[in-house]
């Protein structure tokens, strides 16, 4: 990953004041959040470091866009494969 630019923010490399999230999807963000903790970055987790006022906003302010904050993602997913006769198939 490339150094981000002087005066934007080390985790996000987007400007915005400290208070505020870094910008979940921004590739810069996402890699540096899958790389420190193996799982792919939520809104959650973006405005984790903020104060409750200001996550409140962005709650509210993503739930108009039709994104829903608190909703874990799938951590697991379950993929099957059977083989018969030497060839692969997925279940039907």
């Amino acid at each position: 990953m490339l150094p981000v630019k002087p005066g934007t923010c080390p985790e996000c490399a987007v400007v915005h004041p400290p208070e505020q999230p870094h910008n979940q999807e921004s590739l810069t963000y996402q890699y540096t959040f899958y790389d420190r903790y193996g799982r792919w970055p939520t809104w959650a987790d973006a405005m984790a470091h903020c104060p409750p006022e200001i996550q409140a906003y962005w709650r509210e302010a993503l739930a108009e866009r039709g994104i829903a904050v608190d909703i874990e993602p799938e951590s697991e997913v379950e993929i099957v494969i059977e083989i018969h006769a030497g060839k692969e198939t997925a279940p039907q």
